[in-house]
């Protein structure tokens, strides 16, 4: 909690220093540039031009970080050295040298991304401060595209897999991140801890992105946590196929679905920095990107085709994810849409009709319709928490918690003499030790679940979990569906397809499009409604694209002329 102070303090230092060196000169003038909602295009075009420099964009965004970061919390860490290092950028510029599409662009990491000029924390007290050795890939990566790093962004503490309940974007560090939408705490009474009224989504906070305190950021996901809060922050996202960018540097929930993949405001923006995340050849680090073939020049611009819908085959998985069902043994049925989301989204499939898509209505996915109990997607879920411990895990699958044990603890030893902690046994008696300051406010039962493996023992029992995981996800779930019905495509709400992609590490690209009214959380079960007189602001409803394996072109393809064709994003009003 000790950096909430420091930020706003450096950053007014720094703001000061760079006024005392001459003002921005982009900051006079009736053709001023403003950062606001700038595209990534936008900002190279002015910057190629001479009418902005990378400097004048730094110092921009660190204004803008000083005026609101106390109302959205939203960054772990400001570079200090990110004006120096845009004035890097401008002289090499200046000197004939662009390293790439995102010279002199602004990005920030999620920080459980790895830097060795900043902390790593991942939102862990025990790793507070945590500068790791070595530096991750897509970090490297983005260096020599020319990107400035501008700033680690806040997360649910290591991803979300400490506590079962724990509110997206909260974390022992930093505490909640809010939404610029609706940027209040929640009043009610069974949820009066302190976490935002809206929802941020996920572990991937896009907040500062939708706030326009840099360009984009990397965001990583395991299940849902880069298509939430792209969802929640009317963000452009794409989480790749597993394997497309590399996890070297990254800290690991589970391999079989980790990856990191970027968050912006535009499709094309989001496109451009996967692009610069993506290695033109695999990473000797990590095996999983031999998985896919980069595109020419790692440009995925090509394929941003307004008549992209034209002629595209597009499924609707109208069972659980439009509509609710009832999985066989089950007594109450699952999933399905509110009525004004319903309605937002039969104005979404209108959209796809009228640009010239083949929607196939309904395209259900198999596994999810399967009369069998056994071969159905929704009665198998991933074991989480204590109700899931060693003796009553049968009915669930241990890829996670397995996965966690597996590769946090061989991250941790990749960390040498230097890592706070040694293993996920030391990390939980750390936070058992030091509640009083703050650690493991929800408890860290997740962690718990995952420390009861023995890699030795398991691993038969985590094979078996895995390939039933793959079978009932992509067997028998996105691939049976679309090769039957020969489908470019599947089309949910927001991210509500993320857990079934996820498993066999499949993309999926999300464009932001509608507003519904924001419903109370589904935990604590009923949910009370908010008080009389709390006047909630409504709450962000993307659509996203799924494919197979290495499909993004594809996907990039349709959710470009999705969006030029709907163009709903909405900045948000809190943060001018």
């Amino acid at each position: 909690m000790k950096r909430s102070w420091l930020i706003p303090l450096a950053l007014l230092a720094a703001i000061a220093g760079a006024r005392e060196r001459g003002p921005a000169r982009s900051g006079t003038g009736p053709t001023r540039f403003s950062v606001v909602e700038k595209t990534i295009p936008e900002m190279r075009a002015a910057m190629e031009q001479g009418r902005v420099t990378s400097r004048d964009l730094v110092l921009q965004y660190l204004t803008r970080v000083a005026l609101y970061e106390d109302k959205l919390n939203c960054a772990m860490t400001i570079n200090p050295r990110a004006l120096q290092d845009a004035e890097e950028r401008d002289r090499e510029r200046a000197a004939g040298k662009v390293r790439g599409p995102l010279h002199g662009i602004p990005i920030a990491l999620k920080d459980n991304i790895q830097t060795i000029d900043l902390p790593t924390t991942g939102g862990a007290l025990a790793f507070d401060g945590f500068v790791p050795p070595y530096e991750a890939t897509l970090v490297k990566n983005l260096r020599d595209a020319g990107a400035v790093i501008m700033a680690k962004t806040g997360l649910t503490e290591l991803a979300n897999w400490v506590a079962s309940g724990m509110p997206a974007n909260y974390n022992a560090l930093k505490g909640y991140g809010f939404n610029p939408y609706d940027p209040r705490r929640d009043p009610r009474e069974a949820t009066f801890d302190g976490r935002p009224a809206l929802s941020t989504g996920g572990s991937s906070s896009g907040v500062g992105t939708t706030a326009s305190f840099w360009a984009a950021n990397v965001g990583t996901e395991t299940s849902g946590s880069i298509l939430s809060p792209s969802n929640q922050n009317m963000l452009a996202g794409i989480k790749p196929s597993v394997g497309r960018v590399s996890r070297h540097g990254v800290i690991p929930i589970t391999a079989d679905q980790d990856t990191p993949g970027p968050m912006a405001r535009t499709v094309t923006d989001a496109a451009v920095l996967l692009g610069a995340l993506e290695g033109a050849a695999p990473d000797p680090n990590d095996a999983a990107t031999k998985r896919c073939e980069p595109p020419p020049g790692r440009d995925y611009t090509p394929f941003l085709k307004p008549d992209g819908l034209r002629g595209a085959r597009i499924g609707i998985p109208r069972a659980f994810f439009y509509e609710k069902t009832t999985p066989p043994g089950a007594k109450e049925p699952r999933g399905g849409l509110s009525a004004e989301q319903g309605r937002v989204m039969a104005e979404a499939i209108e959209v796809l009709k009228q640009q010239g898509a083949v929607v196939v209505d309904p395209a259900d996915i198999p596994s999810v319709v399967s009369a069998e109990a056994g071969s159905n997607f929704l009665n198998w879920p991933t074991c989480a928490g204590q109700d899931n411990a060693k003796g009553k895990d049968a009915d669930c699958s241990i890829v996670f918690k397995y996965g966690m044990k597996r590769d946090f603890d061989k991250w941790l030893a990749s960390l040498g003499a230097g890592a706070p902690v040694k293993t996920l046994t030391e990390l939980r008696q750390w936070n058992v030790a030091h509640q009083k300051a703050g650690a493991i406010k929800y408890g860290q039962a997740l962690l718990d679940v995952s420390d009861e493996m023995d890699l030795r023992a398991d691993r038969v029992r985590y094979e078996a979990d895995r390939e039933k995981d793959i079978l009932l996800s992509a067997t028998q779930g996105i691939d049976a569906v679309m090769k039957d019905q020969k489908l470019d495509a599947l089309f949910f709400p927001g991210g509500s397809g993320a857990a079934i992609a996820a498993k066999p590490g499949y993309p999926t690209v999300m464009v932001p499009f509608g507003l519904v009214p924001n419903a109370p959380p589904s935990l604590p079960s009923p949910a009370p409604p908010f008080p009389e007189g709390f006047d909630a602001k409504p709450a962000p409803l993307g659509v996203s694209f799924t494919g197979m394996a290495c499909s993004e072109p594809r996907l990039m393809e349709l959710a470009y002329a999705f969006e030029q064709a709907t163009k709903r994003r909405v900045p948000p009003a809190s943060v001018p």
